[in-house]
């Protein structure tokens, strides 16, 4: 394995790439034949646990305010999710350039405010950006807004994805008279459609 650490250099992009690499091969190293044998026993689904911890782990190094943990547990993340892709790689599903380029790419298309303006560069407001985003989201094959909402988060979690979303639409109140105006609204509009018995429309309300 190449010392990356050491050899370097100064330019700030090598260096990073460097590093990069030199997890990469870090990792596959611990995979290999003379690797770790608790890393090679490991599958994507027995990674959960961890991936879950280390997450919340960089949440807390946030939330505290604590830039050297924050350097150590998003380390500790990384590592999990070269771990990841290098399981998929050994099973033949996807490669690290598939992740990379995949992720690239969706920012790019999710992005036309910053790389498709072309010569005009007017400005978009946070509102319209999210909007644009919900919209391209939409676009890709999604059948509605709470689709990105992964169904193992948290409860409370999930609730505050699930309001957040639903605000970016119109639901969202600073009082409570009109939320009860408005599940009043929406029961009966559900009752109609259930009296229709057209089941799509059911489906919808």
């Amino acid at each position: 394995m190449t010392d990356h650490h050491k050899t370097s250099g100064t330019n700030p992009a090598r260096v990073a790439n460097d590093a990069f690499q030199r997890l990469v091969e870090i990792v596959a190293q611990l995979r290999g034949p003379d690797g770790c044998p608790w890393d090679k026993q490991q599958t994507p689904k027995s990674m959960i646990p961890y991936l879950l911890e280390e997450t919340y782990e960089v949440v807390e190094a946030i939330e505290e305010s604590d830039p050297d943990a924050l350097r150590g547990e998003l380390g500790d993340l990384f590592f999990l999710v070269l771990l990841q892709v290098q399981m998929a790689k050994e099973s033949e599903k996807f490669q690290l350039s598939d992740v990379l380029n995949e992720i690239s790419d969706k920012l790019i298309r999710r992005h036309p405010h910053v790389f498709q303006r072309g010569d005009g560069k007017k400005e978009h407001s946070v509102d319209e950006i999210l909007e644009n985003w919900e919209r391209i989201k939409m676009s890709e094959g999604r059948d509605s807004r709470l689709d990105g909402v992964p169904k193992n988060m948290s409860g409370l979690l999930r609730a505050q994805r699930i309001q957040e979303k639903a605000a970016q639409v119109g639901f969202d109140w600073d009082e409570l008279e009109p939320v009860v105006a408005k599940l009043h609204e929406e029961i009966d509009e559900l009752l109609a459609a259930w009296q229709s018995e057209n089941a799509e429309r059911v489906e919808e309300e």
